[in-house]
């Protein structure tokens, strides 16, 4: 193998944390963005938490529905999809679909949830990705992310009224794993476990026409596909890649 190309080679990461969350903007997110890695980690016994930031009230081009009526069904949808993935907790802040804002109050929200649920590893939208588009809700999920993480749901100073008023307790998150980044660091196999996504994603009924997939190609195909891509040279048929960062012991 050239040098060139094997310092491109990803770091496969196999351990399994005994907790994890997935904070994300709109529902859908986090089936694209983990889904492969959440279906394997929970068959192997890891307690998963969802939050979803949003009421997903702006995702639609049917201009039938009212406001009510889309966010009532994305959130049946999210839960149908949760509840199909295994995912134990599923948190819903419920901010306006289109309006996070890098706010004290949407902070201490994903502050409260690391607190209670405390999850060795965190999935967030990578909000520096700069090769590309990327909504304004996803950029707000992946810094308030971020910032949640380190230093505000570790020290107890941040949002003390979560230990006074609700009896939580600071938490170190050990790894932060972002999706959608430029240059991913780490894969893992999920081969096995695709099929398992893809049937989460398609329980968001609401959106399977907006995901843009080609005239005679399923989204499962595309999903595959992709996936495929990244395993390529890994000795596994399937790969999902993230952005690593590890907080300090």
């Amino acid at each position: 193998m050239p040098i060139e190309e094997a310092a491109r080679k990803l770091e496969v990461v196999t351990d399994v944390p005994n907790r994890a969350m997935v904070v994300f903007a709109h529902p859908d997110d986090a089936e694209i963005g983990s889904g492969g890695v959440i279906a394997k980690w929970v068959a192997a016994g890891c307690e998963v938490t969802y939050v979803l930031c949003t009421d997903g009230g702006a995702g639609t081009a049917d201009r039938s529905l009212t406001p009510g009526e889309l966010t009532g069904q994305r959130a049946r949808e999210q839960r149908a999809a949760a509840d199909f993935m295994g995912v134990k907790n599923l948190v819903m802040l419920g901010h306006p679909d289109g309006g996070l804002q890098d706010s004290r109050e949407f902070l201490g929200d994903v502050v409260r949830a690391i607190r209670q649920y405390r999850p060795h590893t965190v999935f967030a939208h990578d909000p520096y990705r700069m090769k590309g588009f990327q909504h304004r809700d996803h950029r707000m999920v992946g810094i308030v992310t971020t910032d949640a993480v380190y230093p505000f749901a570790r020290d107890h100073l941040h949002f003390p009224e979560h230990i006074t008023d609700d009896k939580l307790e600071p938490h170190r998150v050990r790894e932060l794993w972002y999706w959608g980044m430029d240059e991913p660091e780490i894969i893992v196999d999920v081969t096995g476990w695709i099929d398992k996504q893809v049937a989460a994603l398609v329980r968001h009924e609401s959106q399977v026409p907006g995901f843009n997939v080609p005239p005679g190609e399923t989204i499962g195909a595309r999903v595959k596909q992709n996936a495929a891509e990244r395993a390529q040279g890994y000795g596994f048929e399937h790969g999902a890649v993230f952005r690593r960062l590890i907080a300090r012991r």
